[in-house]
């Protein structure tokens, strides 16, 4: 029976990695984790912390950790996030702020953003007329504008393309 911080462990194992099983986290989502459920707090624990920590319990050649490196990972952690406890009291602590957590993205806060916002920039019925000049009716750009601009000269808006090495 997995606990309540191996299930969350699990959670963020998987986050954006449809290949993993979530029997092991990568340090994106090891970040994220302690982000997300408040280990990190920017003054006693930092990003840099954590990096260092997953660095540390880490194999040499792994880009992963397991639930047993990151229960020793969160033991270094809580010893600086909770100084005045004991590592097992420190790390039952750390487990209660895991606990029932899951990634933030999920409730589809981020997709739903972004979905708003490409909705509002491919929306044609709210542009203003400027854009509507080359657009033709499906939204689309009309190909064939005149390019009525002189880019002969030299620099922008200069005159007298063809005049720089005339002698007065």
């Amino acid at each position: 029976m997995a606990s309540e911080a191996e299930k969350t462990f699990q959670r963020f194992a998987v986050l954006g990695d449809s290949s993993s099983s979530g029997a092991e986290i990568n340090n994106k989502n090891f970040s994220k984790l302690c982000q997300d459920c408040g280990i990190t707090d920017g003054k006693t624990v930092t990003s840099t912390d954590v990096d260092t920590v997953f660095n540390k319990v880490k194999a040499k050649d792994a880009g992963t950790i397991t639930f047993q490196q990151f229960t020793e990972a969160m033991k270094e952690l809580s010893q600086k996030r909770f100084k005045e406890k004991s590592p097992d009291q420190g790390l039952e602590d750390i487990y209660r702020l895991m606990e029932g957590k899951n990634p933030a993205t999920t409730g589809g806060f981020y997709q739903a953003a972004t979905a708003g916002a490409m909705d509002c920039l491919t929306d044609t019925s709210k542009y203003t007329s400027s854009h509507e000049e080359h657009l033709d009716d499906s939204g689309k750009g009309i190909t064939g504008q005149n390019e009525t601009t002189d880019n002969s000269g030299y620099g922008r808006g200069h005159k007298g393309a063809g005049t720089y090495d005339k002698k007065n």
